[in-house]
């Protein structure tokens, strides 16, 4: 009696690519070949998935030939070979520079570059046997600061932290300036129906300038009508009220160029607050910035305000109060900074 069993790996490598396959026929094949891995008999597995024992045999004749690409030869279009192991390494290192948004492109650049031609289902099963997974992006800045000079901050960072002295305080600030208008996110809508969400047609926006403190997740904001020189120096104001017994008050901040003003300069002279600037070009090593994101999620993503006034208010009623978010934003906002062009 043949022993079609199969390892461990054998099985993963399986189930990976029946996860990955789109069309019911190529699922059976996986299917047929499982069942015979995991020891079952010809006639069991053929019983089962409608098939007849034979076919149930060659299909596990092509995954003993090619391994999961032999199996799903018979949905291939075109030219019978595959990507041998050079090509693959090739398409590989082409996917790592250039993002296409579907299986068919990818099959596409295959088809033109090596004359090999895939449907979108086994291309999908490809990419997935190459490590890729279906995400958007990420955006980072445009203009960044070297690595080093990110490392550096970081270890400044790190150092001020075990260096301060007791009742000292850490804060991130920067300025946001929100539209009223919904942002647009993901979200389970029925399968062909629309989620349609009302717009507005005017740009009122909101400036919010806050400093938030992530060990205690404590929050200090204002709305004010522009921010500069004078709105900044309030918002100085604000912390030396809420931290009243606090020696230093360390302000990490971008390089707007209000906090340079004459205005700025002169008040941080007889204040507790010392500014740090981040590194130009900076984003990612700024803890706010994710507060800021995480804002926006909560606030205007597929939400509709029709007044000014309810933006606002819903505004002001999210920042006055993180205690419903506390356990997201102590994840959200833990030291694990961000190195861009590492």
């Amino acid at each position: 009696m043949h022993d079609y069993r199969l390892s461990d790996e054998q099985l993963t490598e399986l189930r990976s690519a029946h996860r990955a396959v789109r069309e019911i026929r190529e699922a059976y094949r996986i299917n047929a070949v499982i069942l015979l891995g995991q020891g079952r008999a010809v006639k069991d597995v053929a019983d089962a998935l409608l098939m007849d024992p034979e076919t149930v045999r060659t299909y596990f004749k092509r995954y003993q030939k090619g391994g999961v690409d032999e199996l799903l030869r018979m949905s291939y279009v075109g030219s019978e070979a595959l990507l041998d192991a050079g090509q693959l390494r090739a398409l590989d290192e082409h996917l790592r520079d250039t993002v296409y948004q579907t299986a068919a492109e990818v099959a596409r650049y295959v088809k033109d570059r090596w004359r090999v031609c895939y449907t979108p289902s086994g291309m999908t099963a490809v990419l997935h046997r190459l490590g890729y997974v279906y995400k958007k992006p990420k955006l980072q800045p445009g203009k960044h600061p070297p690595v080093e000079t990110q490392e550096a901050f970081v270890a400044k960072y790190n150092s001020l932290k075990e260096n301060k002295a007791e009742g000292d305080v850490i804060l991130f600030m920067d300025a946001m300036h929100p539209q009223h208008n919904p942002v647009l996110g993901s979200g389970w809508i029925k399968r062909g129906k629309t989620h349609p969400i009302q717009s507005n047609t005017g740009r009122q926006r909101l400036n919010i300038n806050g400093a938030i403190n992530i060990e205690a997740l404590q929050l200090e904001y204002r709305f004010d009508d522009t921010i500069d020189a004078a709105s900044t120096i309030a918002l100085f104001d604000q912390l030396q009220a809420a931290y009243p017994t606090a020696p230093r008050i360390i302000v990490f901040c971008d390089n707007a160029r209000y906090y340079k003003s004459k205005a700025v300069a002169e008040y941080l002279e007889h204040s507790r607050i010392q500014l740090e600037p981040l590194p130009p070009y900076s984003p990612n090593l700024n803890l706010i910035e994710r507060f800021w994101k995480f804002f926006k999620k909560q606030v205007l993503y597929n939400r509709y305000y029709e007044r000014f006034a309810e933006f606002r208010d819903a505004s002001r009623a999210f920042l006055s109060d993180l205690t419903p978010h506390e356990s997201r934003l102590r994840t959200l906002l833990a030291e694990n900074f961000q190195i861009i062009g590492n």
